[in-house]
């Protein structure tokens, strides 16, 4: 994760940041302003990676990445991510994949961690969940008792 700081207007920031396999597509696409939404991302691969024991993404170069999340969260294009196709490392050449029903992508998970789960990894940046909602999503209802309860015991 890349936590900083950041002003408006937006600073332009190196995108060799994030390790590879936890990269958001906007980085990997070349977006040099990016802001809070590529720390959401790699919390998206982390939590998943947590419930399945392997990694989501496993790619071996940057391009290898960027196809591995397009298969499961589709290719983008100007109808699902405007102004896509205006970043630098955007190519209209890129092979389309549709986006995958996520509970095909994890399909042991309960429908609120599959909904978080897709909120989290969101590829347009604008659109993923913020880290507030995200703890107040539904899925963590009640977590906070079922801990209390198993460190009282």
């Amino acid at each position: 994760m890349i936590a900083r700081t950041f002003t408006l207007p937006v600073a332009a920031y190196a995108h060799e940041v994030v390790t590879l396999w936890y990269r958001p597509p906007e980085i990997l696409l070349g977006e040099s302003h990016y802001s809070v939404g590529v720390d959401i991302w790699p919390i998206g691969c982390i939590f998943l990676e947590l419930f399945t024991k392997e990694p989501l993404f496993p790619g071996n170069s940057e391009i290898d990445q960027l196809f591995r999340i397009f298969q499961v969260c589709g290719t983008p294009n100007e109808a699902t991510w405007p102004g896509v196709s205006k970043l630098p490392d955007f190519k209209f050449e890129f092979p389309i994949w549709p986006a995958r029903e996520m509970n095909s992508v994890v399909p042991d998970l309960e429908p609120h961690g599959v909904d978080l789960f897709s909120r989290l990894l969101c590829c347009k940046p604008q659109q993923r969940i913020v880290g507030k909602d995200a703890l107040r999503h539904p899925y963590f209802a009640g977590l906070a008792d079922d801990w209390k309860a198993k460190f009282q015991a």
